[in-house]
């Protein structure tokens, strides 16, 4: 049999992205609490991703949305990374910056563990791209795009995108903001 190398590399990527989804399951988190949520997309999930990220361009202004879109369309899998809205109740905490985690919900501010738990889990996922050699880029605009997508539950607020290529040269530098068309 023969594997042409676009179909071996689209399998790498996405196996890639399932190990990144365990590594990002199994990283520490604040008191063993785990808020932290994780899934990949591909295929027509990916290119409304990519949509919605265009649209948010659009309404905002913010060129670089589209400029990520573009890299989206042009990636493998988006895997995508999650905290849930859910403080820990430690007692006179306070790292959020309130008196305590009742104060923390009804100003809408979010868990400092939360957080904390969603930047080493996205730090351990994109180890393991980089283990696997594929390229990627941490993307805020895809993960706010997979929030208005309603890819998660309603307590998620916060999130990251993940998209993974494998082109001969990173799509995720040397990139131009000035040629996106919104």
């Amino acid at each position: 049999m023969i594997y042409k190398s676009e179909d071996a590399e689209r399998r790498a990527a996405i196996a890639a992205a399932d190990l990144m989804i365990a590594a990002a399951k199994t990283a520490p988190k604040g008191c063993g609490a785990d808020n932290v949520m994780a899934l990949a997309l591909d295929g027509s999930e990916k290119d409304i991703l990519s949509a919605h990220m265009r649209d948010i361009a659009k309404e905002t202004g913010a060129t670089f949305f589209a400029r990520d879109a573009m890299n989206v369309d042009n990636s493998h899998v988006v895997v995508l990374i999650a905290v849930r809205h859910k403080p820990l109740q430690l007692a006179h905490c306070g790292l959020c910056g309130f008196k305590d985690c009742n104060e923390t919900k009804k100003t809408g501010a979010s868990c400092a563990f939360n957080i904390t738990d969603l930047g080493i889990a996205v730090g351990s996922a994109v180890s393991i791209a980089a283990d696997k050699r594929m390229d990627n880029r941490i993307m805020f605009s895809a993960g706010k795009a997979a929030i208005r997508h309603a890819c998660f539950p309603e307590s998620v607020r916060v999130c990251y995108g993940i998209p993974l290529s494998t082109k001969a040269k990173s799509i995720f530098f040397d990139r131009d903001p000035s040629n996106v068309l919104l």
